[in-house]
């Protein structure tokens, strides 16, 4: 039953594997039990699905307009005109270190400019392990929109970063997410998944409060994101060298024309030349040398896990409940 008095939270979401939907569940869950909050889903739909599992040139070939943020063409949103949301949940994915192209495409439309504007914004992502430059690209398209960032939820794989480089390609190209040869099982722990129901609890208690209008974060002490900051650099070089192959691609066709396959095989090759070579004596120099930096790596660490941080003080209040 609705009413007129109650929260209304929406869930933006696009979830191409499926895994992302069942965190925004585990989230949604205590807001959608709670008695005063009203809570609306929003999935994102191309008019033209992206495949799953993803064949390989297909997956290449969206590779420029991630990077360049050129949005796809959507179905109509399955939303009324007239709802105004008091929060909103964004979920998305991370594609070539920018947010998937249909949360851009979203975020790039009129109606994210209705649905969003001067409202507080909680962001979930559900990832490998590379996720800040994503972010902040998001940071400036929210900004675009004059909504307000006031939490982020970070999610990242199971396993080390070397071996999702092979347990990733793995289920996106096969579907297959169980662990072999001593690899571990792709994709978020599904304990992670359902323990994120503690920022659904949260969320829920702060808008009893009406504190979303304070547009402050809600999920501080909850441990919502942890940055890895050993990644950040190498994130940071791999997103130059994308921009700079991104345009080259643009420039011999569109996406789906022919003259772009070789150019997407040539580049394909380069990128698991530096997977192999570059990205891991970057994480070993990062490590060697994290010691001398470590004060500037710690004021980069906290700046990227702004505005919900890393801190625990709250996960015993929350996470015990039902």
């Amino acid at each position: 039953m609705t009413s007129a008095m109650n929260k209304k939270v929406l869930i933006v979401q696009y979830s191409q594997t499926g895994q992302l939907s069942r965190a925004a569940a585990a989230v949604a869950a205590p807001l959608i039990e709670s008695p005063s909050v009203d809570v609306h889903i929003l999935n994102i739909e191309p008019v033209k699905p992206y495949p799953f599992p993803w064949p390989l040139l297909p997956f290449l070939d969206v590779f420029p307009e991630s990077v360049y943020l050129d949005p796809p063409e959507l179905k109509p949103f399955d939303i009324d005109d007239d709802l105004e949301f008091d929060l909103i949940i964004l979920a998305y994915q991370v594609w070539y270190l920018a947010p998937s192209l249909p949360i851009t495409a979203f975020l790039k439309s009129e109606k994210a400019k209705q649905l969003l504007a001067n409202k507080p914004v909680v962001t979930l992502i559900a990832c490998r392990n590379m996720w800040v430059m994503a972010q902040e690209a998001m940071k400036t398209m929210l900004a675009s929109l004059h909504a307000k960032l006031i939490d982020n939820i970070v999610l990242i794989d199971q396993g080390s970063s070397l071996s999702s480089f092979v347990t990733t390609p793995r289920w996106m190209f096969t579907g297959r997410t169980n662990a072999f040869w001593g690899f571990p099982a792709a994709g978020v722990d599904e304990n992670d998944i359902t323990n994120s129901r503690r920022f659904g609890l949260a969320l829920e208690q702060a808008l009893q409060a009406d504190q979303e209008a304070l547009q402050k974060p809600l999920l501080h002490g909850l441990e919502a994101v942890n940055t890895d900051y050993s990644l950040v650099q190498t994130e940071k070089l791999a997103y130059r060298s994308f921009k700079i192959w991104g345009k080259i691609i643009r420039k011999v066709g569109k996406q789906g024309d022919s003259l772009r396959k070789p150019v997407l095989i040539l580049y394909l090759i380069f990128l698991l030349s530096i997977i192999v070579t570059v990205v891991p004596l970057n994480i070993v120099l990062k490590r060697i040398l994290s010691p001398f930096f470590q004060k500037r790596h710690m004021q980069m660490k906290e700046y990227y896990e702004l505005p919900s941080g890393s801190g625990d003080e709250r996960m015993e209040k929350f996470s015990g409940k039902q």
